[in-house]
């Protein structure tokens, strides 16, 4: 069986749907084996080869017509053996083994067809779920729009079973997600007020509420639905490679076809090399692997973008990892509050929080979310004065509130903040309030590693990453702090955009290196790695548009569960090519011989085939 790859995307080779066309060519040739087998039993030999030929000639039409789109195009394929061997078995008065060749032929093309389906399903239901219309609140009432019409700001209104249109925040007390489209996930997932939703996700519960983070354009599921899209339609190396392999099976083949014909003037064992040939280990092999890795990663929470993405993956030596979003959470986070005597951390929490409403600062974003978290109620401040990156004073109900870094609140207020910090780690950052004139307390927020940091570093290093080098823009005593719980070669602080391109530049050229990010500073860097990776999840858009494979759920593991899949189809893909192409080789060595006939040659052939393809399937499992 020989299958064609000929069709570009976006290129109709036939008025009627493939899988049309291909069924009723597969129904024909049965239909014409079954009609002639019967009139050869019941004695009409002449009628029964008439019932074959006719039942192989709309196949090999067909696959003429193939044949001629694809030298258009100025490609070769291997379908020319399938041509070869169909059209002289007719003209070789062996209309059965034409018949056979054509059932194969036709039935291969359906069995890639499933395969294909297979291997693309999880990949086919990302783009099936996309959300076009949402509601939302319009003066106290609901209107559908179209999710283009969205801005950010905009309220939505999420029904049960609706798909997340747009990436927000709940503003609903809490919703139950389901993410296993994106994640693989398969219980619920809890968020609660002032949580980051993602779309793409299905409301599993009760109807909530979102705030509308940025335009649909832009959103997360709209990238994926982007990047899905080219991982459908691209072509991987190895696949153009085994492309230009199989012109030289094909010169293999009729090199061993015309010896055994020329050796021993039998012109049936040339057809029989010719029915042997099997292209599909080269033509068919690689592209169901790959695409059976993509989807099952895609099934895991990581989109890999391309065949030549996944193929990279399987052969990365170095690892450059950033710190903030990738080794740690990404996010401040109220880590403890130390108070002086008078005060709790639900009241100091509750007045600091309520003047941070009136800063854009990232820390007073994290106040303000621990603040809500706890369910403390703000009151709008007044009178507020900021000095950026500095502090910020104001009014909250009747208290004169006044917090920053220690030395700003220390030049406000009485009382020493410095004495507070005792024993904090140099990571840290630390807010300082006052109150009314007199030092109330500190707040210490932190950017915890990820749990999983260390493990998935060491798992790393299981599957061949023998370079791992943490590179972050953040002071070199931060950065030495993280790496001093992590097992890395190299620790490097105070990078700007400019230096962490640099450095993946300078790893590149050594071997080939694996860039991990979030942000927008780490785009260059992303795109300058052999292979970038873009913790997605929260990531800009720019550095997921840059990067060869996208993180969709904030999970470093999954970094580690892409390398396992990358290894894992790279292996399955060469055993499949290699084992065809041995199994096909034998096969026509021995009908050189004459030893198998044209019509069992075809039997062996299929059985390759179908050996072949089930092994490249072994990818999703």
């Amino acid at each position: 069986m020989t299958i064609s790859r000929a069709e570009a995307p976006g290129v109709e080779v036939w008025p009627l749907s493939r899988a049309t066309v291909r069924i009723g060519l597969a129904v024909i040739a049965l239909a014409g084996l079954a009609g002639g087998t019967i009139a050869h039993f019941g004695g009409s030999t002449d009628v029964a080869g008439w019932l074959w030929f006719a039942a192989t000639l709309p196949v090999l039409i067909g696959l003429v017509v193939e044949i001629v789109t694809s030298l258009l195009r100025g490609q070769v394929g291997l379908d020319l053996v399938a041509a070869l061997s169909m059209s002289s078995a007719l003209a070789f008065g062996e209309p059965l083994a034409a018949n056979v060749v054509a059932l194969m032929y036709a039935g291969g093309q359906l069995l890639e067809s499933y395969a294909e389906g297979r291997a693309r399903r999880e990949m086919t239901a990302l783009l099936g779920r996309v959300p076009r219309t949402a509601m939302r609140h319009v003066d106290g009432r609901l209107e559908e729009v179209p999710i283009e019409a969205l801005r950010p700001g905009d309220r939505i209104l999420v029904r049960p079973g609706e798909t997340v249109a747009v990436d927000g925040t709940l503003l609903s007390d809490v919703a139950a997600l389901d993410e296993s489209a994106l994640t693989g996930e398969a219980l619920p997932a809890q968020r609660r007020r002032e949580d980051d939703v993602m779309s793409g996700t299905s409301n599993a519960g009760n109807a909530f509420d979102l705030r509308v983070g940025r335009p649909a354009s832009e959103s997360t599921y709209a990238q994926i639905v982007k990047l899905v899209e080219t991982a459908q339609n691209s072509k991987a190396p190895a696949v153009r490679t085994a492309d230009k392999l199989a012109i030289w099976f094909l010169l293999l083949t009729l090199a061993i076809a015309g010896l055994a014909w020329g050796l021993t003037g039998d012109r049936l064992r040339a057809l029989a090399v010719l029915v042997i040939a099997t292209p599909c280990p080269l033509i068919l092999a690689l592209p169901v692997a790959l695409i059976s890795g993509i989807s099952k990663a895609a099934r895991q929470g990581v989109l890999i973008k391309d065949g030549g993405a996944l193929e990279t993956l399987s052969r990365i030596r170095t690892a450059i990892l950033d710190k903030t979003g990738t080794l740690t959470d990404g996010r401040a986070r109220v880590a403890a509050i130390r108070l002086t005597e008078g005060w709790t951390e639900d009241d100091l929490l509750r007045l600091a929080a309520s003047l941070d409403q009136a800063s854009h600062h990232v820390i007073a974003e994290a106040l303000v979310t621990e603040a809500r978290r706890r369910g403390l109620p703000l009151t709008p401040p007044r009178d507020v004065v900021e000095e950026a990156g500095t502090g910020l004073a104001g009014r909250v109900g009747d208290h004169e509130v006044v917090l920053g870094g220690s030395r700003y609140v220390a030049g406000h207020s009485s009382g020493d903040p410095y004495a507070l910090r005792d024993g904090v780690e140099g990571d840290a950052a630390s807010v300082a309030v006052a109150v009314d004139g007199k030092l109330a307390g500190l707040i210490i927020l932190a950017d915890p590693l990820r749990p999983d940091a260390a493990v998935v570093l060491d798992g790393l290093r299981r599957h061949g990453i023998d370079r791992i080098v943490l590179a972050s823009g953040d002071r070199q005593d931060v950065v030495d702090g993280v790496a001093s719980k992590l097992a890395v070669d190299r620790a490097i602080g105070d990078l700007a955009p400019g230096d962490k391109l640099d450095l993946v530049r300078r790893e590149s050229q050594q071997a080939a290196t694996m860039m991990i990010g979030d942000g927008v500073n780490d785009a260059p860097a992303l795109a300058a790695a052999t292979l970038g990776v873009a913790m997605g999840a929260r990531g800009s858009a720019a550095s997921s548009q840059t990067a060869g494979i996208v993180i969709l759920v904030d999970h470093l593991d999954r970094v580690l569960r892409a390398v396992e899949i990358a290894g894992r189809t790279r292996s399955i893909a060469i055993q499949s090519v290699a084992g065809g192409l041995v199994l096909s080789i034998i096969g026509m060595v021995v009908a050189a011989f004459g030893l198998i006939t044209p019509v069992a040659g075809a039997m062996v052939q299929e059985a390759i085939d179908v050996a072949v393809i089930l092994n490249a399937l072994r990818a999703l499992r």
